[in-house]
C-alpha cells in the first residue's frame, strides 16, 4: 500500500494555503467582529428569528466569489460543473487541513461555507436532475447565484426518514403536497427547497418517496418558526406544506426513488465531515500542547505533569488512528464506489465527531478559565460540532449502520 498523499493533493493544498494568506485572510481581517469574542452576535440577526444576518452571507459569499474565480472553490465538482473532479481521498485530506487551522473566513465553523465546496446538492443535481432541472439551478447553484435547501427531517421522524408523513398526491399532471419538515436548514434563504414526500408503497419502506423542487414562494409554503440551537446563527427552520401544488417536472429522479437522491447526499457529506471534525480536533490538540508548553503552574511547565501529558497523548494517538482510517476509507470509496464501504464511512464519521467534542472540551480544560471564554475557539468548536454527532446521522444511527454490515441485517436502500 502507498501511504503517502498524492503530490497533486498536497501541490493543491499548498496553492490553497497561499490563496487564503493572498485574499482571504486580509478580508477576514477587515471584518474582524466576525470571527473574534464577538462572532456569534455579529453573525446573528436577533431581530429575524436568529438566522444569519444578510452581512455575514454576503461576507460568505465574496470569499466564495474570489475562490471560484481563483479556481479553488469548484475543485471537487465534476469537469461538467467547471470542477476538477477531486476524488474522495484528495476532499478528506482538504477538510481536514483546513479546520486544522482553526476557524476562519476560509472555513467558519457555524456555516458549511468553505473556500473548496462542499455541495453536495449540486452532485445531486447532476445526477438525477433533467436536462431543463440541470440548466436552471446547477450553474445559479454553484456560482451561488441560488441556494438549495434540503427537507427530509420531520418534526415525527429523523433518523427513521422511511416513516415520513409528509404526502403529495397527483392531481392532473401536478402534484399536491402536504406536511411538514423540521431542521429545513438554508430555507430561509433558498430559492427552492428539495422536499420528500410520500407518494406511494408503505411506511418503514424506501420505495415509494418521492423527491420534489418546490419554489420556496409557493402557495402554501410557509415557515412558521426557525429553532434557535446549541450554536447560533441558526438557519434550521420549521416548514408547513399546505396543498402546495407543484408541476410534475419539479420530480427530482424518478417517481417512488426519491431516497436515492438523500442517500447520494449523505454519502458525499459524511466522510468529509468526518476529515473536518479530525481536523478541528486537531486544532484543539495543537492549541494545547502549545499552551501547555508556556504555561507555568506550581513552577514548571504544564506539560511536565503528566495528568495533562496522557490527555494529549491519548487524543492525539485517537487523531492517528482516526486520521489513517479515513484516508483508507476515502480511498476504498474512490475504488469501490460511495456506498461500498458505509460501514467503514459510518465508523470513521462515528469516532471523528466524538473525539472533535472531547478534544475541544479537553482544550477547554487544560485552557483553564481562558479556554471557557469566546476569546478561544474551543466553546465554538465544541457547539458546531456537537450537532454532526445528530444531524449527520446520529451516533446510534452509525452503530446500526456498522452493525447491519457486521451481522448482515437492513435494507440496503435505507436513506440513514
Amino acid at each position: 500500500m502507498d501511504w503517502k498523499i498524492p503530490k497533486d493533493i498536497t501541490d493543491f493544498v499548498t496553492a490553497l494555503d497561499e490563496f487564503i494568506a493572498q485574499e482571504i485572510s486580509p478580508l477576514e481581517r477587515e471584518h474582524p467582529q466576525y470571527f473574534d469574542h464577538r462572532r456569534e452576535f455579529a453573525r446573528t440577526d436577533w431581530e429575524r428569528d436568529g438566522f444569519p444576518k444578510q452581512e455575514w452571507r454576503e461576507l460568505l459569499l465574496e470569499a466564495r466569489r474570489r475562490s471560484d474565480a481563483a479556481g479553488f472553490f469548484r475543485y471537487p465538482l465534476p469537469a461538467a460543473l467547471g470542477g476538477q473532479d477531486a476524488s474522495n481521498l484528495a476532499m478528506a485530506f482538504v477538510r481536514e487541513h483546513l479546520l486544522t487551522k482553526g476557524s476562519g473566513l476560509h472555513f467558519p465553523h457555524s456555516d458549511e461555507a468553505s473556500v473548496v465546496a462542499n455541495l453536495p446538492l449540486a452532485l445531486v443535481f447532476h445526477a438525477f436532475g433533467t436536462a431543463e432541472q440541470r440548466e436552471q439551478y446547477l450553474e445559479p447553484l454553484v456560482s451561488g447565484e441560488i441556494e438549495i435547501a434540503f427537507g427530509l427531517t420531520e418534526p415525527g421522524h429523523g433518523s427513521d426518514a422511511t416513516y415520513i408523513e409528509t404526502t403529495a398526491h397527483r392531481d392532473g399532471d401536478d402534484w399536491i403536497i402536504n406536511g411538514a419538515k423540521r431542521f429545513n436548514s438554508l430555507v430561509d434563504c433558498s430559492a427552492i427547497d428539495v422536499v420528500f414526500a410520500r407518494t406511494s408503497g408503505t411506511t418503514g419502506k424506501a420505495d415509494g418517496i418521492t423527491a420534489f423542487i418546490v419554489p420556496t414562494d409557493a402557495p402554501g409554503f410557509s415557515v412558521p418558526f426557525n429553532h434557535w440551537t446549541f450554536n447560533m446563527p441558526s438557519d434550521h427552520s420549521e416548514v408547513h406544506l399546505d396543498n402546495v401544488r407543484v408541476p410534475s417536472t419539479a420530480v427530482l429522479g424518478e417517481v417512488g426513488r426519491g431516497l436515492d437522491c438523500a442517500q447520494l447526499f449523505v454519502h458525499e457529506n459524511r466522510i468529509r465531515q468526518a476529515a473536518s471534525s479530525l481536523g478541528a480536533a486537531q486544532y484543539c490538540i495543537d492549541q494545547s500542547v502549545t499552551y501547555a508548553q508556556e504555561r507555568v503552574v506550581f513552577g514548571k511547565p504544564l506539560h511536565e505533569h503528566q495528568g495533562i501529558q496522557w490527555q494529549l497523548v491519548e487524543l492525539q494517538t485517537d487523531a492517528e488512528l482516526i486520521r489513517n482510517t479515513i484516508y483508507k476509507t476515502a480511498a476504498m470509496m474512490d475504488e469501490l464506489g460511495k456506498t461500498e464501504v458505509s460501514d467503514k464511512v459510518a465508523m470513521v464519521n462515528l469516532r471523528a465527531n466524538q473525539l472533535a467534542c472531547r478534544a475541544a472540551d479537553r482544550a477547554i480544560q487544560i485552557h483553564g478559565g481562558m479556554g471557557y471564554t469566546r476569546h478561544k475557539q474551543f466553546e465554538h468548536i465544541y457547539r458546531h460540532h456537537r450537532r454532526y454527532r445528530i444531524t449527520e446521522g446520529t451516533d446510534e444511527l452509525q452503530l446500526r449502520r456498522i452493525a447491519s454490515k457486521m451481522f448482515d441485517f437492513g435494507s440496503t436502500r435505507s436513506v440513514r
